[in-house]
Order: C-alpha cells, then sequence, then structure tokens
C-alpha cells in the first residue's frame, strides 16, 4: 500500500486486520468460514430456480457444483490481482439473482422450440459468454456510462427484477410448477416455516443469527419436510464422486432473441457492482475517492465481467461481486484480502463434490418458496431505494411509472405483442428488456427540471459514504431523514 492511500482520511472502523495484513490461521479460517456460510445460499439458490423452472433437475448437481467452483475461482481472482484484473479487495464471487429473469426467458424460449436439456443449456451459457465482455468494455468507460444509465434507470431495472421473479418464489410456496398438489396446506405450512424464522432471526440482537438467517430457515424447514417424508434420499447413491469441470460440457449455442435481454443486465451489472466494491472499499479503510479508487473500481469490474465470460464456460450463470459479505467483513473486523484466498479454496473444493447439489436438489419447493419470497423482495425494495435517493420529482416518476408499467403489462398480457413480428415478440416479451428500453430511452428525451438540488449533482459513492459516517444528515440530493430512517440506517 502506498503512502498516498494512507494519506487519505478514512471512515471509522473496528478492524483487527486490514487490507494486507496476514492474520494467524486461526482467525483467517473463522473468517473464511463465516464468509462461505454467508455466501453459500446466494450461490446455489440461482442454480436451484434455473434448473427447477427448466425442468433439468438431472443437470442440478453439476451445475451446482459449477457455480460453487467458479464462484471460488473468481473470488481468488478479485483478491489476487492479476495485472489489471481485480480489485484487490476482500470481495467475494458468485452467481447472481438479476440475470434469473432473463435466464429464464431464454431457456423457455429453446424449451418452446422443443430443444432439450443440452440446447437449453448450451444457449444460455453461450449467450452469458458473449454478454459478459459488454461489461469488460464498460469497465473501462464506468464514468461515461453512469451519465446514461442514471440512477433512475438502475433503480427501475433492479425492481423490475426483483417484482418479475414474485411469481416464481409463489409458485414454489404452492408446491412448484406442475405439481399435483399445488396450493396445499403442508406446502403452505412449510414455506410459512421458512418465512417465519427468517423474519424472527433477522430481528434479534446477535449479528451471527442474522447473518446466517436463510441458511438456517432453509436447514429448519428441509428438516422438517424430511420428517414429513416430503424427501426422498434414495436417488444419492448414484451421483457421482466427483465432478470434473468441463468447458462447454453441454455445446456453444447463440441466439441473438436471448442475447438481447442478457445484453441490458449486463448494462448494469457494472453500476451495481461499482457500489458493492466502493462499500467494501470504506469498510476496509481504502480510498473512495482519486485515482487509486477509479483504478480498483475498473480493474473490480473488468475481473467480474472476465469472471462471468468465465463462469459461462465452466457451465455456470453470471458471476458478481457479492454485497453481504461486506457485513461479514464488519462483522469479524478481518477485512485482509489473504482470507480470500482460503474463501476461493473452500469454493473450490466444495466444487469438487456433486454430492451437495444432489442433496440441495431434493429441497422441497416450498422451502426454497420460502426463502425465495425475501430475496426477491429485498431485490425490489434495493431497487425502490435508488428511486427513493434519486429523487422522486415529477420527471423521474414519469420515467418509473410508464417503465414499470410497461414491463409488468407486457408480462401479466403477453397477448399485447401477438402482432409482432416473432423476432421483436420473442425480445419485448422480457419485462426487464421493455422497462429497461423505456428507462433508457426516456432518460434520454426527457428534459431535466430545474429543482433545488440538480439530479447531475447525485453521487451514490458520495452518497454511501456520508450515510455512513453520519447517519442522521441527508446525503447530497436526498430528502431530510426521519428519525427513524435514520436510525434504520444504522
Amino acid at each position: 500500500m502506498t503512502s498516498s492511500e494512507h494519506a487519505k482520511p478514512q471512515p471509522r472502523s473496528d478492524l483487527i486486520y486490514g487490507l494486507n495484513d496476514r492474520p494467524h490461521l486461526t482467525a483467517t479460517v473463522f473468517a473464511a468460514l463465516q464468509h462461505v456460510l454467508a455466501s453459500f445460499v446466494g450461490i446455489i439458490t440461482p442454480t436451484l430456480i434455473m434448473g427447477g423452472a427448466l425442468g433439468l433437475q438431472s443437470e442440478v448437481p453439476y451445475l451446482i457444483s459449477m457455480a460453487l467452483f467458479v464462484s471460488g475461482l473468481g473470488t481468488f481472482v478479485q483478491a489476487r490481482r492479476f495485472g489489471p484484473i481485480g480489485s484487490g479487495l476482500l470481495c467475494l464471487q458468485g452467481t447472481s439473482f438479476s440475470f434469473i429473469s432473463v435466464i429464464l426467458s431464454a431457456g423457455f424460449m429453446v424449451k418452446a422450440r422443443g430443444g432439450g436439456t443440452d440446447e437449453i443449456l448450451s444457449t444460455i451459457f453461450g449467450v452469458c459468454f458473449f454478454a459478459a465482455f459488454i461489461e469488460v468494455v464498460l469497465s473501462q468507460f464506468i464514468g461515461k456510462l453512469r451519465m446514461l444509465i442514471t440512477p433512475v434507470v438502475t433503480g427501475t431495472i433492479i425492481t423490475l427484477m426483483g417484482l418479475s421473479l414474485i411469481k416464481v418464489a409463489m409458485t414454489d410456496i404452492a408446491g412448484g410448477f406442475g405439481a399435483a398438489d399445488l396450493g396445499a396446506a403442508s406446502h403452505l405450512g412449510l414455506a410459512a416455516l421458512v418465512l417465519g424464522t427468517i423474519v424472527v432471526l433477522n430481528r434479534v440482537d446477535v449479528p451471527f443469527l442474522r447473518l446466517g438467517a436463510i441458511v438456517i430457515g432453509l436447514t429448519l424447514g428441509y428438516v422438517v419436510a424430511w420428517l414429513m417424508g416430503d424427501v426422498n434420499f434414495a436417488s444419492l447413491p448414484d451421483v457421482p464422486l466427483m465432478s470434473v469441470p468441463v468447458p462447454f460440457k453441454y455445446g456453444f449455442n447463440f441466439d441473438w432473441v436471448a442475447f438481447v435481454p442478457v445484453a441490458v443486465i449486463f448494462l448494469v451489472s457494472p453500476l451495481e457492482a461499482a457500489g458493492d466494491l466502493t462499500a467494501n472499499s470504506m469498510i476496509s479503510r481504502q480510498p473512495v475517492k482519486g485515482p487509486i479508487y477509479i483504478r480498483r473500481i475498473k480493474s473490480g469490474l473488468l475481473a467480474d465481467g472476465l469472471n462471468s465470460a468465465m463462469a459461462a464456460v465452466f457451465n455456470s450463470m453470471p458471476m458478481v461481486t457479492f454485497a453481504q459479505n461486506n457485513g461479514v467483513i464488519q462483522l469479524t473486523g478481518v477485512a485482509s484480502r489473504y482470507v480470500a484466498f482460503f474463501i476461493a479454496g473452500l469454493l473450490v473444493l466444495l466444487g469438487l463434490f456433486p454430492m451437495i447439489g444432489a442433496v440441495l436438489q431434493l429441497m422441497p419447493k416450498p422451502v426454497l418458496g420460502g426463502a425465495e419470497l425475501v430475496m426477491f423482495g429485498t431485490v425490489a425494495v434495493a431497487g425502490i431505494k435508488i428511486l427513493a435517493e434519486a429523487g422522486l420529482h415529477r420527471r423521474n416518476m414519469l420515467i418509473v411509472a410508464i417503465s414499470i408499467g410497461m414491463g409488468l403489462g407486457v408480462a401479466a398480457v403477453p397477448e399485447v405483442l401477438r402482432e409482432l413480428p416473432k423476432a421483436l415478440h420473442n425480445i419485448f416479451e422480457s419485462p426487464i428488456t421493455v422497462g429497461a428500453l423505456c428507462a433508457i430511452v426516456l432518460n434520454i428525451f426527457l428534459p431535466e427540471e430545474f429543482i433545488e438540488l440538480e439530479e447531475d449533482d447525485f453521487d451514490p459513492e458520495a452518497s454511501i459514504l456520508q450515510v455512513m459516517e453520519n447517519p442522521d444528515v441527508p446525503a447530497k440530493g436526498e430528502p431530510p431523514r426521519p428519525a427513524a430512517v435514520a436510525q434504520l440506517n444504522r
């Protein structure tokens, strides 16, 4: 670390080990295990959802193994740094919920025209491979991208992501798509148990229990479902002992219609990742402005994009920098990037054993649905929070209203696209694509209104820093904070 980095004023922190410190083995292993537990559900759940919704049950154990394997490799790249690639921070890489809706759309499109498992997966991973290079390019122009993809656009797209996935969560709560006993009382009871456990644990004062609320809720629901006879382990002996990573195991295919919605999400993903990397920098007592900070953000986003391309090669969904692990750094007081090497090793090791994926695949849909409702709802609320911080004055409200209305409208009444050419129909049937394009176009062509604080003055990174330093004082461009809201931000 250079002396100029130390010269920058840093936010208060209770770190025990800084970014370049080397903790002793016990502290390293303990911190690494905490990070793995915090991220495990986030890494595997998108694959579980994709596999279940598209009917890929036989491949789910292998796909989960590859998600863990690639997350380990990506985490190592981010922390270790290879030239201009990698942020050098203790930040985990994992499969992203942001891509679930567009990946499901691509899979259903291939399935509707008679494609089997290999064609579905080859198209998904082929499209994701090429789309990842959008983030690779944009990583070097993040400042210019923020002029086009403003907070009102980002917030609208993230809100639509969460809202469009609620139907998936509710279907799983009811028993899963095609279930003969859809909506049975036993299904609703299991989902309620998981959901209630997550809510209760999130309200306790023990940080470890709050951190592991989703893991504990899923585990409890799984055990109760097993006691009820809803889990059958008879198929486990057929699962191979080890998974061998095979590049493009299912082949390689590309489809423009499937590519466009995925590409739209890769336009937004760098901005979301930049916020997570900024928060990680602040917690790790690193600069959040100036050339060192800008270089770190560009390197981190470049790694995000390349890791997503690598994920497609090894049959996994796109990667993103996880935000939840910033809380683990605060909890443990360990920000050392050397801990990330142990985390990477644990994830790679877990990824080599498909038995883990096979056991998780047997998780009943209502158990998973109870947790999905929380996770997808949280995604929608995160988008709403971004919109609130951007300022919902007349112009922004018009953009949000039209964009969300168009996105959800297409999802609710797909017949509205019936007369469009087939290619356009397939592209615009994705609510994310419709909503994102509306938001971007309206944001460009609707004139700016004069308001007391101009929108261009809003800086998400500066806002995050100011809120962390003094939660009672509103950030620039943000309305006054009521006491209750300030308390929540603590």
